[in-house]
């Protein structure tokens, strides 16, 4: 295994370990829940919009590695974005995972690059994407659930 990947790896188990910005957000304006059920993951993403802007971020769940990892950097870097960057970065986000990148540079997603390996793994996909694709529904302020299935 390269040093690389083994700094991927040790950042994701970091994150899973000890993620940022797991709590209820009590004056949340908007949420959503989503669920991953072949792997069984949860995760709960809470918002306080401001006009446009993501002005405080949190989540709650359980779920495997990967995905508390994933919803842990994903509140990270969408804290303090407008929607429109933060759905921008859903975007490059799934494509580079989906193997869809299309000329997409992954130093684009910053640290969220650390999830090169798990296009290689397409169930794994759902994991690191869930949490994303709740943030998305609470962006749009849906009251419906979100699944990988």
């Amino acid at each position: 295994m390269s040093k690389l990947n083994e700094l991927y790896q040790e950042v994701i188990i970091d994150h899973s370990r000890s993620p940022r910005n797991f709590h209820k957000l009590p004056d949340a304006n908007r949420m959503a829940e989503g669920s991953n059920p072949l792997c069984g993951d949860q995760v709960t993403v809470y918002l306080v919009m401001e006009n446009d802007k993501i002005r405080d971020v949190g989540f709650l769940g359980a779920g495997c590695a990967i995905s508390k990892a994933s919803a842990s950097m994903m509140t990270a870097a969408v804290k303090d974005k407008t929607r429109v960057e933060a759905e921008g970065l859903f975007d490059k986000f799934h494509r580079f995972l989906t193997g869809t990148q299309d000329g997409l540079d992954p130093t684009e997603l910053g640290k969220l690059a650390v999830f090169q390996g798990v296009s290689e793994f397409p169930i794994r996909v759902k994991c690191a994407t869930l949490a994303w694709h709740t943030l998305r529904e609470a962006l749009e302020d849906k009251k419906g659930k979100v699944s990988t299935e």
